[in-house]
């Protein structure tokens, strides 16, 4: 198995700055989704997570990040999660074949913030962690 990051973009509109990242994932999406969607799945590859109430409106704190809000939630597909200083956080998943998945990753956010590299070097270790997860 295997994963690749296939395109990642950076747009920014004035003082708000967008990152795309369309990733290939080597596991279905429910095996994918606690990787986005839990504290434990979160952690191992992006930030410690203080808090997470797992639905629409739910608290979320992403250490690195801040404190905030789940403002989209579809199990096993989309996760998204606006956090104060942070911007927005959005992790969308989409079939691909029967053994895999496509992540769409998009952070938003306000001035400074995670560059493209560091996205990208988060989202290599998360293909790291999929590709070595025993089924």
């Amino acid at each position: 198995m295997s994963g690749s990051i296939e395109q990642g973009t950076s747009q920014t509109h004035g003082n708000t700055h967008i990152l795309h990242f369309l990733v290939r994932l080597p596991r279905p999406m429910e095996q994918v989704w606690p990787a986005v969607a839990t504290p434990g799945g979160l952690g191992s590859w992006f930030t410690a997570v203080d808090v997470l109430e797992p639905r629409l409106d739910g608290v979320v704190t992403l250490r690195e990040l801040g404190t905030g809000r789940v403002t989209a939630w579809d199990v096993d597909r989309v996760a998204e999660y606006t956090v104060g200083g942070g911007g927005r956080v959005r992790f969308h998943l989409e079939r691909d074949g029967g053994q895999g998945c496509v992540l769409r990753f998009t952070h938003e956010f306000q001035g400074e913030g995670e560059s493209e590299a560091g996205w990208r070097s988060r989202l290599e270790r998360l293909i790291e962690i999929l590709n070595s997860s025993v089924t």
